[in-house]
Order: C-alpha cells, then sequence, then structure tokens
C-alpha cells in the first residue's frame, strides 16, 4: 500500500478538466504561424528536443548505429543544426547505440518494464528496468499498467512507478501513460499526477502503437498537471508527447503551447521531448527552405 501521507497528497488536486476548453486552446495554438527567423530558431529547439526513436521488430544493430549517426549529425555537412536529444531503442540495442553516440552528448534511452502493453507483474518490470540499467541506458521509457488504473487500483500505479524509479538510479525516467487507452482527461490529468508524485522525471503521453497517441489537447492537460504539481511541489518534471508528430508545424505547435502553460523555463531538452520517428526530416526540409528558398526532396535526407 502507498503511505497515507502520501496519498493525502492526492487531495490537494482537483481532477475534472474542461475537456471543451482544452481542444478549443489547443486548436487557437495549432492555427498560428511562425515564419521567417522565429521560424529557424524553433525548427532548431525542436531538432535539439527529439528523442529519435525506433522500436520495430526488424531493427538491428546496423540501422541503430546509422540513426544514431544522424543523430548526432543531422544534416549532412553541416553543424548548422544541433544534435538531438536522445536515441531510443529496445534493450538489446543499446550497446550498439552507446557505442555510437560515445562522447556526442545523445543520450541512450530505452524502453522497458514489458513495453508496449504493460502486462507484467511488477517484479518482472523491475528485473527488465535493472538490466537496462545495467546495459548503460542514460533514460528509461516505461509504460504504466492502465488496467489497474482504470479499475481503480491507483496505489498500484503509484508503487510500479515508485519501484521503477528506485530501480533507475542515475537513469531519468520517463513514464508512459498511454494515453490513448485512458479513456477520459480527468483520467490523464489524474495518472499524471499520480506518476508525478511516485517520482517521474518526466511524464510522456504514448507508446506510439495505439491510437490516438500524442494529441494537443491531451498534452495540454498533461502540462497543466506538471504546472500545479510544480506549484505545489517546488519539482520540475518534463513532457514528452509522442506518437503521430510527423511535421514541423505540428513540432511548433507544441513547443507554443509549452511555453504558454509552462513557461520558457521547460524549453529545454532536459524538461522537454518530442518522440518521433519521421518529424526529424520534415524539420530538416522546412529548415532549407526557409534558408534557401525553395524545397529540397526528401531523397536528400537519409531514412535512417
Amino acid at each position: 500500500m502507498i503511505l497515507s501521507t502520501e496519498l493525502k497528497h492526492l487531495e490537494s488536486y482537483h481532477f475534472a478538466v474542461d475537456e471543451i476548453g482544452a481542444k478549443e486552446r489547443a486548436a487557437s495554438i495549432a492555427s498560428r504561424s511562425i515564419k521567417g527567423k522565429s521560424k529557424i530558431a524553433a525548427i532548431k529547439m525542436a531538432v535539439s528536443m527529439i528523442d529519435l526513436t525506433t522500436l520495430e521488430g526488424k531493427d538491428s544493430d546496423g540501422k541503430v548505429k546509422a540513426l544514431c549517426r544522424k543523430a548526432i549529425r543531422p544534416l549532412d555537412g553541416t553543424d548548422e543544426i544541433p544534435h538531438v536529444a536522445a536515441v531510443c531503442v529496445y534493450p538489446n540495442l543499446i550497446a550498439p547505440a552507446k557505442d555510437a553516440l560515445s562522447g556526442s552528448g545523445v543520450k541512450v534511452a530505452s524502453v522497458a518494464a514489458s513495453f508496449p502493453s504493460g502486462q507484467s507483474p511488477l517484479k518482472l518490470k523491475v528485473e527488465e528496468v535493472k538490466k537496462v540499467v545495467a546495459l548503460g541506458a542514460d533514460e528509461v521509457d516505461m509504460v504504466i499498467s492502465r488496467g489497474a488504473f482504470l479499475e481503480g487500483n491507483h496505489d498500484y500505479l503509484f508503487r510500479e512507478v515508485r519501484a521503477v524509479k528506485e530501480t533507475c538510479g542515475e537513469a531519468h525516467l520517463k513514464v508512459i501513460l498511454e494515453t490513448g487507452e485512458l479513456e477520459t482527461f480527468d483520467n490523464v490529468r489524474k495518472a499524471s499526477i499520480i506518476a508525478m508524485l511516485a517520482g517521474a522525471d518526466f511524464i510522456k503521453t504514448s507508446t506510439g502503437k495505439v491510437q490516438p497517441a500524442a494529441t494537443l489537447p491531451v498534452t495540454l492537460v498533461m502540462l497543466e498537471a506538471i504546472r500545479d504539481y510544480y506549484n505545489e511541489t517546488g519539482r520540475i518534471v518534463g513532457m514528452k508527447p509522442a506518437g503521430g508528430i510527423r511535421t514541423t508545424k505540428d513540432a511548433i505547435s507544441y513547443l507554443c503551447l509549452v511555453n504558454e502553460t509552462l513557461g520558457a523555463a521547460w524549453l529545454t531538452p532536459q524538461f522537454f521531448r518530442l518522440g518521433a520517428s519521421t518529424l526529424l526530416n520534415d524539420l530538416l526540409m522546412q529548415y532549407m527552405k526557409q534558408k534557401t528558398g525553395v524545397y529540397q526532396s526528401a531523397e536528400y535526407f537519409t531514412n535512417d
């Protein structure tokens, strides 16, 4: 059971969310347009916040090493574009990622704790996290047990996240809520706060394996939970929308949402990430358009 003193922290928060209001505000931000030098700056910022991700059954050492090369230098022949924040892989591919990224400043993230279903006993999840950390992961992306949460077993969610966080040691923990399965915005807010109370360094929308994945309205709900948690505790927790973020316009909308909800302090890779596999190339294409005035073919940019 959670200690009663920790349960009482939940009483400080309200969990009813104005769903219509959240959707209207998100739509308003999505309609904005940024151009010129501001757009170039936003593109560079977005690149620096990407967790470049490959989570496919056909992943291999070679594919991961190629992805790492792109993570370090996204645009061939120039250092104008910053490196991404992290490369996210399955546990068995941590070693080649660590080797390829050594000394680059790019972190290695790994999914763990029975990703993407979360359907394993807590003991097995903790054992997997131990192995991931031992293999050298800088960051661990776990997914919560949605079934337990939806049954009202909030104690289990707290204990699960707390146990994984304690196992992570120095590695940062990103807690994936899989918001597409949480059914209501109220549930998203409650799960966000419980995860933060249990020690999450980041809260994250999705695995990318369930639809809907990241959306602006659900991200807004999570950002407001982070804001309220910060006001209550003084501890900064990061945010990572992931899944379905494919275009530069999408990425800039998320940056605007973070800035207006949490402020500039969160606009850093330390506290905000974009989980993506295809977003980077669109950002690079838009960057070259801003620099040269013409679009380059997608063939000019590597897929890995």
